[in-house]
């Protein structure tokens, strides 16, 4: 769940920087005729960058309502089906809602969400709307004379001005109020000037016998071929001598134009009209076999003994279209093997609220499915689509999940360091999919969006890797396969190594090797100081049984058709010759070092010996030497091979 931040009671109340996150309402209460259109609208702030990343808004979304724990976006409701619009621009954010009922009546919230995801913000409290009728409140003052009020149960924006009917006949009057003598027959009307379509109902200036027209619906949708029942209640002072339905639309082919004619006789209508009293001073026009040109508008007139009535008021507004079903898809919950898919069939026709559908699963009818919204399990593949009953001709387009998503690159040529690169997602899917791009090792490049592309401004080397991108909508998820990036670039500087390290003697094998970064592939060239021709081509230059004369700077030429570099190296290689005198030397430096202690071995040995030639009484001198265990040790190995032979000599005599 995107980590929430909120405006509550018109400050901002924020983890962040009190002015790094905002919602700003313009304004915060409004107050709207029930049937017109209303605009909501509000800008929004949100820090450049989150957590070093740059932060863009990938969802927007208006809401009224909860539901576990999550706001409901108001696009999904079904109460608003095809009365809902949003228009977003950089950090601005308009709702429309068109055909305003009382039930809209609410707090309408906005909600954006960035890239990051799990950064989100809800500006709370959002605007207040009130949905509101006309009604004319009259005051009786002394005889006939008496004061008239339109008021409306939340405080209109801007100070409106009004328009008055008397008789359905316009007057002076542009106040909210106004006094005036009063006929006991007169029915009077207000409405917001600008706003006429919407009418306050009549009321009588005495009791409710005056002469008026009350309109059932004032907007009426159907389907080309289908028919339709306009109706209205009247009331009249005095005996009716006629009365007849016509539309101001046919006016042309009226006799006189200020007189119109009953729609019974029109050509156009010939043998499709038919007026029913199907109650007490309730009159309904029923229209057959609908076709496009009888979109209009339709009035009831009356004429008694005593007046004619012929009403400015709007009448009934016919809209006759093709029948376009539309699928909204209201809410999914994801299952290991389906989804749970909760969706609504409706049209630009203000459908009666138990409309029947038929709905329709891969172009077979689901049997158990009439109403106009449908439960039910959507399986990976399928196609959904419905159609109003009695219209199965005029099916919806079908709702499925993502097919596999295609991805493409742009430029296709080779890729440059440096150059812009764009990576191009599209699948079939309806509702639209979103889309994210992934590095194979796992890197999530970015957020869903709408947009199929991810730009590299100016791609790098390190940018080379296999991408692929997941297409998203409601009903599921797909993963298109991998595409390739290869990026070209310059040539590196080449580093050069021998092998083995260390003192280099004749005779020996060497080898030399030549390294670069590179792509394309370098080509290798090995050249000798002061000399033209190349010595070898490739990463390695094998030099076996090598010489004094190999010595000197040798140089490794890297290139490929994005440049060229080199890198030098000096190579010793040491003569046998002075191997073999180095080897001497040591061998002398041993010897020297060894004379000193034969010397004393030797001058030990002769004592022992003359001490062992002596006469058993003769008395003999002797100098007693104090001698390291060790040099004694040494000695006696080194002289065992001498004493040896006198012994020997010795036991002869």
């Amino acid at each position: 769940m995107p980590r929430e931040r909120n405006q509550v009671s018109g400050e901002q109340k924020l983890i962040q920087a009190q002015s790094d996150w905002g919602v700003t309402y313009t304004p915060t209460r409004i107050c709207a005729i029930e049937g017109s259109t209303v605009e909501i609208k509000c800008t929004y702030i949100h820090p450049s960058s989150i957590n070093g990343h740059v932060a863009t808004v990938w969802k927007s979304f208006w809401f009224t309502k909860w539901k576990r724990n999550e706001p409901v976006d108001l696009s999904t409701e079904s109460q608003y089906a095809g009365r809902v619009q949003y228009s977003c621009y950089e950090k601005s954010c308009t709702l429309r809602i068109t055909d305003l009922r009382d039930s809209d009546s609410a707090e309408y919230t906005f909600r954006f969400i960035t890239n990051q995801r799990d950064e989100g913000y809800t500006g709370s409290p959002g605007v207040t709307l009130y949905v509101t009728g006309l009604q004319v409140q009259l005051s009786r003052g002394y005889s006939t004379w008496s004061t008239l009020t339109c008021q409306s149960s939340c405080p209109l924006p801007d100070n409106p001005s009004y328009v008055w009917y008397r008789n359905g006949q316009k007057i002076q009057a542009k106040g909210s109020s106004y006094s005036g003598s009063l006929h006991y027959t007169d029915s009077n009307n207000c409405a917001v000037q600008g706003l006429e379509e919407f009418p306050s109902p009549p009321v009588c200036a005495y009791d409710k016998s005056c002469n008026r027209v009350m309109n059932t619906d004032r907007r009426i949708c159907a389907f080309i071929g289908s028919s339709v029942d306009i109706s209205c209640n009247y009331n009249t002072y005095g005996s009716i001598t006629s009365k007849f339905w016509f539309s101001p639309e046919r006016s042309a082919e009226w006799k006189y134009s200020s007189q119109p004619e009953d729609l019974s006789e029109d050509s156009q209508y010939s043998g499709r009209v038919q007026v029913l009293e199907t109650a007490w001073r309730r009159s309904t026009l029923r229209i057959t076999d609908l076709r496009e040109s009888d979109s209009a508008q339709y009035h009831f007139k009356f004429k008694t003994d005593r007046s004619e009535r012929i009403s400015n008021l709007p009448g009934t507004t016919l809209t006759v279209t093709d029948p376009d079903p539309q699928i909204q898809v209201i809410s999914t919950t994801v299952h290991q093997s389906y989804t749970y898919a909760e969706l609504l069939c409706y049209s630009s026709c203000r459908l009666p609220d138990h409309s029947s559908c038929v709905w329709l699963r891969n172009k077979e009818k689901i049997r158990s499915a009439e109403a106009s919204l449908y439960k039910g399990r959507y399986y990976p593949g399928d196609s959904i689509s419905c159609a109003l009953k009695g219209h199965e001709v005029f099916p919806s387009p079908s709702v499925y999940a993502p097919k596999l998503p295609s991805v493409s690159v742009s430029p296709s040529g080779e890729i440059v360091e440096g150059s812009s690169v764009n990576l191009t997602c599209s699948s079939d899917a309806n509702p639209e999919a979103s889309y994210t791009w992934y590095k194979q090792n796992g890197n999530h490049l970015q957020s869903p969006s709408k947009e199929a592309e991810f730009v590299f401004r100016s791609i790098q080397s390190v940018d080379s890797g296999m991408y692929y991108c997941t297409a998203e909508n409601d009903l599921g998820r797909k993963t298109s396969e991998h595409i390739i990036i290869n990026v070209k670039y310059a040539l590196k500087l080449p580093s050069v190594s021998v092998s083995p390290s260390g003192e280099i003697v004749e005779g020996s094998s060497v080898n030399l090797t030549c390294s670069s970064d590179d792509n394309p592939e370098a080509n290798y060239t090995w050249y000798k100081e002061n000399e033209d021709s190349p010595k070898a081509s490739g990463p390695i230059f094998s030099i076996t049984d090598i010489r004094s004369e190999h010595s000197g700077n040798y140089y490794c030429e890297a290139w490929n058709r994005r440049g060229r570099h080199n890198s030098t190296l000096y190579l010793t290689v040491v003569a046998e010759k002075s191997v073999m005198i180095m080897n001497t030397v040591r061998l002398t430096l041993v010897i020297v070092m060894l004379i000193p202690l034969l010397l004393l071995c030797l001058w030990t040995r002769k004592k022992k010996t003359l001490r062992s030639t002596t006469e058993p009484h003769e008395r003999v001198e002797t100098i007693e030497l104090q001698s390291d265990p060790i040099y004694v040790n040494a000695c006696d190995s080194i002289t065992a091979a001498q004493t040896e032979e006198p012994e020997e000599q010795e036991h002869q005599v």
